[in-house]
């Protein structure tokens, strides 16, 4: 018998639940977990089925700038470990660095930068390797899954930052020459916490924008929450399609 997969939904990716097949819903206060406070988190699992497989949906998640610490920011990982998730698949919006990653796209994770300056491993001598931290084997299915629906999906690095404000454009130039494609404010803690609990990690970023001195525009999270609503349905696609596999 399969476990069940985890999906865990980033701001404005609300609408990626839109396919599942709900059996029961348990909010995060139900379950003993921090709330959300922002705009575009509803705050609940979704227990059912994906393209005939089960999955349990996290419909948002808390983060560092909302005040809490590392360990409440990845609590959401742990209860999906004890609910009998062994593979979780973490989604969230971001800001594009890469000139050849246009916002509207969608970017799969192949390494991070944790630059929250923390980690929810704190406290112990937990000295977990994380050589690869999201599966490659489980990314060329995806990457053959995008290829079969003219899909372009992108591969790069994530940066993962405290927030709440955006970056300025000298630490995206900073970013850029560290290696960051992109760039947001959740995503690291997760997978560092998912990957020290036996986990595999599968990780996307919306690309909802242009980062900071990229574009003349202000950054604005209202564009973050619509681009990500339209970005949401050729996802679903693709993790309908690996659901099936």
């Amino acid at each position: 018998m399969k476990h069940p997969v985890g999906i865990v939904l980033g701001s404005g990716l609300g609408p990626l639940a839109g396919r599942v097949v709900v059996e029961k819903e348990v909010g995060f206060g139900e379950a003993g977990l921090p709330v959300s406070s922002v705009r575009g988190h509803a705050g609940r699992f979704l227990f059912g089925t994906l393209g005939g497989r089960e999955v349990i949906v996290m419909q948002g998640r808390v983060h560092l700038y909302e005040g809490h610490g590392a360990a409440a920011a990845t609590a959401g990982v742990r209860w999906l470990h004890d609910h009998g998730v062994r593979h979780v698949i973490l989604t969230n919006a971001a800001g594009t660095l890469n000139a050849a990653h246009a916002p509207g796209g969608w970017m799969m994770l192949t390494d991070h930068l944790n630059l929250t300056g923390t980690s929810p491993l704190e406290g112990g001598p937990a000295f977990i390797d994380m050589s690869e931290v999201y599966d490659a084997a489980v990314r060329r299915d995806f990457h053959s899954l995008a290829i079969e629906r003219e899909m372009t999906l992108h591969e790069g690095v994530y940066a993962g930052l405290r927030g709440p404000q955006y970056e300025t454009p000298a630490e995206i130039r900073m970013l850029r020459a560290m290696g960051a494609d992109a760039v947001g404010m959740s995503t690291v803690l997760e997978a560092i916490q998912a990957r020290a609990i036996g986990m595999k990690v599968s990780g996307f970023s919306c690309l909802t924008n242009w980062a900071a001195g990229m574009s003349p525009q202000a950054l604005d999270h209202a564009e973050v929450i619509e681009t990500g609503a339209a970005a949401a349905e050729a996802m679903m696609d693709l993790l309908e399609a690996w659901c099936r596999l």
